[in-house]
């Protein structure tokens, strides 16, 4: 048996191969809410050792894009309860991706009485996708307060026990792709001049309360996070000193305890290469899980967890278009291609209606 497909472990969850559904924005939760489409989508691709879901926000102050599920009111609970219970009826484990969008967002997508926030009142490069008038610059962000940022600290620790009462197995934080976490490990992005902002031990306290509030709240063994050294996307260019703070990261991080860290390389859609130096430093300095995620197939996935590069692989657009990619892989039959008109929309094209191999 190759290793990909042997059974592992997360922490004390028992996990039935070595393969993550790796978080993937989809845009179909109208209202912000989970619904009946999602607990099938997310059954339809339990063949995964673990899903880590879509960006779920833990405020309606982080709901940057338009139809993005949350997790902080009682009907997106009871939504993602029931995807939970269709994932564990299959044999799938599922954890939560608690993403803040912070400036990366309009007020248009942003649920009345809620505004758009970030470490600094600087607006991010580029446009963002409005359902009400399209296309729009991103706006200026208001610069959080000291109390501000407490309260959303305590926003990601209520969300994370919300997760564990939907019935999901833990949480992801998502550190990367430019959204509020990033935002205050960037300099670029924060530009405060108080204890969140200058040095990279100002810059992380942010992401480590936050880390520290999961745990408190659900245990280190249910609380992971997602990161993206070298990651441009959502306007976060690279930097003297970048290597550095992500050392940093990987040793603080692994004082906490988190059960994992998931590095993500955008190299395959354009970004530059994450070095292997960065994941050997976070292979060296990190005890827990490291999850690598970046354009895998099934044999440089082999290769790397063979070589004892990572614990665990996660895969990205071709669990949209292929529910069974497991079975896919393990037989070497060939993969369905994605329909990319189809990625954000609502409803069930492109999402629930790509058909798994009869067996």
């Amino acid at each position: 048996m190759t290793v990909l497909f042997s059974p592992a472990k997360l922490g004390s969850l028992s996990l039935q191969n070595h393969i993550v559904m790796a978080p993937m924005t989809r845009n179909r939760a109208i209202g912000n809410v989970p619904s009946a489409i999602h607990a099938t989508y997310y059954q339809q691709r339990a063949g995964a050792g673990l899903i880590v879901t879509e960006g779920v926000s833990p405020s309606p102050h982080g709901l940057g894009y338009p139809r993005i599920p949350g997790i902080f009111s009682a009907e997106q609970v009871s939504g993602w309860k029931t995807v939970s219970d269709a994932v564990h009826g299959v044999g799938g484990k599922i954890f939560v991706q608690l993403m803040h969008c912070g400036r990366i967002g309009h007020e248009l997508n942003l649920p009345k009485g809620a505004k758009l926030m970030a470490p600094s009142a600087i607006a991010a490069a580029g446009e963002i996708y409005t359902d009400a008038e399209g296309m729009k610059a991103h706006p200026v962000p208001h610069a959080m307060t000291a109390a501000e940022i407490a309260s959303t600290v305590q926003e990601f620790a209520q969300a994370a026990k919300n997760a564990v009462a939907a019935g999901c197995d833990g949480v992801e934080i998502h550190g990367a792709n430019g959204y509020l976490v990033e935002q205050f490990i960037r300099p670029n992005s924060n530009q405060r001049t108080d204890s969140y902002g200058g040095a990279i031990e100002n810059r992380a306290r942010f992401v480590m309360e936050v880390a520290q509030a999961c745990i408190a709240a659900i245990g280190k063994e249910k609380v992971g996070i997602r990161l993206s050294p070298y990651g441009v996307f959502n306007d976060m260019p690279s930097y003297d000193g970048l290597d550095a703070d992500y050392a940093y990261l990987a040793e603080k991080l692994n004082d906490l305890g988190l059960v994992y860290v998931h590095l993500v390389d955008h190299s395959p859609m354009g970004a530059p290469e994450v070095p292997a130096a960065i994941k050997a430093t976070f292979r060296k300095l990190f005890k827990g899980t490291l999850i690598l995620s970046g354009g895998y197939d099934a044999a440089r996935a082999e290769a790397d967890l063979s070589a004892g590069k990572c614990d665990l692989v996660a895969v990205g657009r071709p669990f949209i278009s292929n529910p069974d990619l497991v079975h896919r892989w393990q037989t070497g039959a060939s993969l369905s291609d994605p329909d990319m008109a189809t990625f954000y929309t609502p409803g069930e094209a492109g999402y629930t209606d790509y058909p798994a191999l009869s067996r």
